[in-house]
């Protein structure tokens, strides 16, 4: 049976490397099969409604979609328990291959009817953590094989309050958008405000509230976040410090 899991599991995947650890029993595949079973009957039953589906989607219990049709998905996309999408947006939400989205996250691409929001884009392989929160209002563009903590949140909108006598809610938003590039490591309870772009293989400290850009490769945290060390020493190809845990 592990054999024929794994084979199954590189097929959806499209990754020939995929193991399964062989401290699993045979019950333990079982149990996970059918969990895994269910979550498959539930995406057969959303595929029809979405925008586009281009192969196996696994759906967890309790999962709300709202306006269907503006949400496109890849193969072997994950969508656990409890998580709320609202696509309704200019451009739509849409999962790349292999994405995974944790239990109690919620994608709000659009916040008011009065101006629809832009949308939100994750890339192949990257997984957000459980009670993730992404905004969509300014657009959110998230890259490939990006890995995201648990209770992190995307704000891509600010609230404009220049003018003391006037109430903040009636002074209007600006919205610019953020963007994390590929390969990317955002640790857990971080907070990534509007305007912002993350570099190309970047780590952002667990806690972090990212305000400004961060560079390519640079780890960084703290409130706001500032550049603790380098992965890469910049412009160059040496290594950096590197490190195996988020500081």
């Amino acid at each position: 049976m592990r054999a024929w899991v794994e084979r199954l599991i590189q097929h959806l995947k499209r990754d020939p490397s995929y193991m399964l650890d062989p401290r699993l029993s045979t019950a333990d595949l079982l149990g996970i099969l059918w969990r895994r079973g269910w979550a498959v009957l539930r995406g057969l039953w959303w595929r029809w409604r979405l925008g586009a589906c281009h192969g196996v989607l696994f759906v967890g219990r309790r999962v709300q979609i709202f306006h269907p049709r503006y949400l496109h998905v890849g193969r072997s996309v994950t969508i656990e328990d409890d998580v709320r999408i609202n696509a309704l947006s200019q451009e739509g939400v849409w999962l790349g291959d292999n994405v995974s989205i944790g239990r109690f996250t919620m994608i709000e691409a659009t916040g008011l009817l009065t101006r629809l929001g832009k949308g939100v884009r994750i890339g192949a392989n990257s997984n957000l953590g459980d009670y993730n929160f992404v905004g969509g209002a300014g657009g959110v563009i998230i890259g490939e094989n990006v890995l995201v903590g648990q209770y992190v949140s995307f704000h891509p909108q600010n609230h404009i309050f220049v003018d003391p006598n006037v109430p903040i809610k009636a002074q209007g938003t600006t919205q610019q958008g953020i963007v994390v590039e590929d390969d990317v490591w955002i640790g857990a309870r971080v907070t990534i405000l509007d305007g912002v772009r993350i570099g190309r293989g970047a780590v952002i400290a667990a806690g972090a509230v990212v305000t400004h850009d961060v560079p390519p490769y640079a780890v960084v945290g703290g409130v706001p976040a500032r550049v603790i060390k380098w992965r890469k020493t910049p412009d160059t190809d040496r290594p950096g410090e590197g490190g195996t845990s988020v500081p």
